[in-house]
């Protein structure tokens, strides 16, 4: 992209394409949705700035989360972010749920909030946005055999930790 309409066309291309993205796993991992949003914001920046060493953009999904990621660990090195109760953040569903699907999907978001982060963040990388294994180790800067194990040792603990609470049935079946 030599011309700067043609950079903003990029740009513009991967903001609308994988904005959305962005913003379901900065809300996953802050809990909250001015920090989400800011995140994101600040997501955007970087990426603008650093838009000319993208190079394939089929790497381009990935290359955001891991800037959102380092974003949200900077958080924590300017300032503390004041934390929000998982049951005040309001998530507008598409279609009216069933009171039981409504229960059923509170709990499964509670126990994977509860998950040790190391367990957790390659779940939501699987299972919010999506990626392969391959693209969660690239992420992550694990190996492709530690995700796997990750994302088992995930479902395993989330299975037993929705049977101790008295849900039945395969948790596999929630994703």
């Amino acid at each position: 992209m030599n011309t700067e309409a043609g950079r903003q066309a990029r740009f513009n291309q991967l903001a609308e394409a994988y904005g959305t993205d962005l913003y379901r796993y900065a809300m996953w991992i802050c809990g909250n949705d001015a920090l989400a949003k800011d995140l994101v914001q600040e997501t955007y920046l970087r990426a603008w700035k650093a838009l000319d060493s993208l190079n394939d953009l089929k790497a381009a999904k990935s290359w955001l989360i891991t800037i959102l990621r380092r974003e949200y660990a900077r958080t924590f090195e300017r300032k503390v972010p004041k934390f929000t109760d998982v049951e005040d953040v309001v998530v507008v569903e598409d279609r009216e749920l069933e009171p039981e699907d409504r229960v059923e999907i509170r709990q499964l978001r509670q126990a994977i909030l509860k998950l040790a982060p190391k367990y957790r963040e390659p779940l939501l990388m699987q299972v919010v946005l999506g990626y392969s294994c391959e693209e969660i180790a690239g992420a992550l800067d694990i190996s492709k055999s530690a995700v796997m194990t990750q994302l088992f040792r995930a479902r395993e603990q989330l299975k037993s930790n929705l049977q101790n609470d008295g849900v039945t049935g395969n948790v596999h079946e929630l994703f």
